[in-house]
Parts: structure tokens; sequence; C-alpha cells
């Protein structure tokens, strides 16, 4: 793949062979590839690589990029709004909304700016600081779910609806299996439900570990207990059991009886999708942002160009253009989570 460029003078960032690439600061921005040094957005998988010679975050998620950076050599972190200097440009990491320690790159060049905003969310969310608007002459947005049938209910409600299904199951004498992504999902169902019981749940080793973290971080969660830590052939009847969606059909499920599955994803909005997966109760619950805020957010920032990234990012530029917005979609790795 050779480098993109979107405008008459050289673009401020660029899409190479190992990622998205500024020139004139000599540094990558969630690279796909090892190199000598990353910025890094956020935590998860699509955006932070091991491998790198250095590391450039936000101060908040430093935890959680310990853990999937493997302990890098070199991870130094800036807190929220602080600008460093590198080479010729001005970098500052801004809050995205998305999981805990998540950030937009702010890139000031020669009177230019950029925003890559990584991941973001526009609802309120109690693991992380919100979404702030940086407004810029070139935004890069991502379009996971970048169609307007998705449309984000307000989380407290859906957090009582969890727990309405919860305490429906311990009624009937079974567990409650939800499955959520580990990073950021769950804890943000975690916390949510933390405002209306203090009743502890069981989660997988997985959700554990980053659980420990945002705990480290000052989250207010409900306890949690994993799985593993208890005794074989103690009975799950009316606990819930937080797991992510690769435990489903393994034979860990087989600990806890008589159940019920649910989801928590974004995808659930479609009509279709909990059958078609066999959960019994899905619940509309994501970490990015829905149609309505991925619009509202490009007309916020005031940028004269977009490019569009990975979900439904030709279609969310097309509209934008009909629209009068210089918008284009930009061919990148990032996928966004595949399980929301």
């Amino acid at each position: 793949m050779g480098a993109y460029r979107f405008a008459k003078r050289p673009a401020l960032v660029s899409v190479t062979p190992s990622g998205l690439y500024c020139e004139p600061g000599r540094f990558f921005i969630d690279p796909w590839k090892p190199v000598d040094r990353a910025l890094i957005t956020h935590a998860h998988g699509d955006h932070a690589r091991s491998g790198s010679e250095r590391y450039l975050a936000a101060a908040p998620g430093r935890g959680l990029l310990q853990k999937r950076l493997n302990d890098p050599a070199e991870l130094e972190t800036l807190p929220y709004g602080e600008r460093r200097t590198l080479n010729d440009v001005t970098v500052s990491f801004h809050p995205a909304g998305h999981v805990l320690g998540s950030a937009q790159i702010r890139i000031e060049h020669d009177g230019e700016v950029w925003v890559v905003s990584g991941d973001y969310k526009r609802d309120p969310d109690p693991t992380c600081e919100p979404f702030e608007v940086v407004r810029c002459d070139t935004f890069i947005t991502e379009a996971t779910f970048g169609l307007p049938i998705y449309r984000w209910d307000p989380m407290p409600g859906i957090a009582q609806d969890i727990l309405a299904w919860w305490r429906g199951n311990r009624e009937k004498g079974r567990s409650s299996v939800l499955f959520c992504y580990a990073l950021g999902k769950a804890q943000r169902i975690l916390a949510e439900l933390a405002k209306l019981t203090d009743e502890p749940c069981f989660v997988h080793g997985a959700t554990q570990a980053l659980v420990t973290v945002y705990r480290e971080a000052g989250i207010p969660m409900i306890p949690t207990q994993m799985v593993s830590e208890v005794e074989k052939g103690t009975s799950f009847a009316g606990a819930l059991v937080l797991a992510p969606p690769s435990a489903g059909g393994s034979p860990w499920m087989r600990r806890f009886g008589d159940h019920e599955t649910g989801f928590a994803s974004g995808w659930m909005r479609v009509r279709g999708n909990r059958r078609r997966r066999g959960f019994d109760r899905g619940f509309v619950v994501s970490d990015h942002a829905d149609w309505p805020s991925l619009l509202k957010t490009v007309a916020e920032t005031e940028a004269s160009q977009v490019l569009v990234t990975h979900g439904s990012s030709e279609i969310l530029a097309r509209y934008l253009q009909e629209k009068g917005v210089n918008a284009v979609p930009l061919d990148t790795h990032f996928q966004g989570e595949a399980e929301d």
C-alpha cells in the first residue's frame, strides 16, 4: 500500500505499510507493524500492538497498555491536554470517551491541525473521561456503527434491564451468563450495576485481569470473583457471570448448569442477530459512537476535511459528501471490536 494523499499539500498524516504516519513528526499512530515511535489512542488490540521501540499515550491508559504491550521497555504518558513537541510537530491527547485512557490525538504543524479520533463514543460512561470536541482542519473518524439503524438508548435503562434479567433468572434457580467484550464493555456494565446494587458477580479470568486495572484507577464497580476461584461442584444458580464471547461453547460453560445467556453489544440493535447467534437475551450496549453521534461530532469539529476509517466507512463518507462535507474513506487495518 502506497502513501495516501488527500490534498494539494502533502498530508500531515498518511497511510503507509506500517500504519498511519506523520512525516514531519516522524511518528506513527496506532501502527500495525513495529516502528521506532508509536503514539497510541487506546489499548484495544487493533490499535495497540507490541514490538515498537517507543510508545507515547494518554496517562489514564497506562495500566491497560502495560498489560496489552507486555510491559514495553519505553512507555511514556501525558496527561490529557498537555502538549509535547515531536520534531516539528505539536501533539496532545484528548479524551475519546471509548474506554479507560482512550484518546484522540491532536497534531499541529505549520498552522494546520489534524485530529485522529481512534475509537470514540459520546454517551456518558462512569469508567472513562467524556469525549472532548477538538476543532481541527482534518478529522479522522471511525465508522464502526456508521449506519442510520444504529442509535443507542441511555445506558442506565439498559443496566436496569440487565439487573431485572439477572434477578428473574435467580427466581427460576438459573445462572445468568452475560457475554461482553473483556476490555471496556465489561467494566462499564459493572460500573453501571454498581449504581443499582452491591450484589457480587463472577467473571472470566480474562475479564478479571482488566477489572483489576480499572479498580486501581479508582473506578467503582460491583464486587467480582473469578469463576476459577470457586471450588468445583459449587452451584452458580442465581449468579451473574460476565464472560468474553470467546468462552461461549467452551468446556468452561459446563460449570453453570441450568443457565440463560445474554450478549451485550451494539450489534444487538439489528433484529435477528441474537437469534442467529443463539443468545437468550440481547442488550444493546456499545462503546462506539452511534449514527447521530458520528454526524454530530463531524459537525462540531468544524473540519474542512473528514477521513473515515473502518466499519461502514464508505457509507458514512458518501452520506457526508451528500451533505456538502469533503469526506473520503480511509483504508486502514483498524477493525473496531468485532464483538463490540
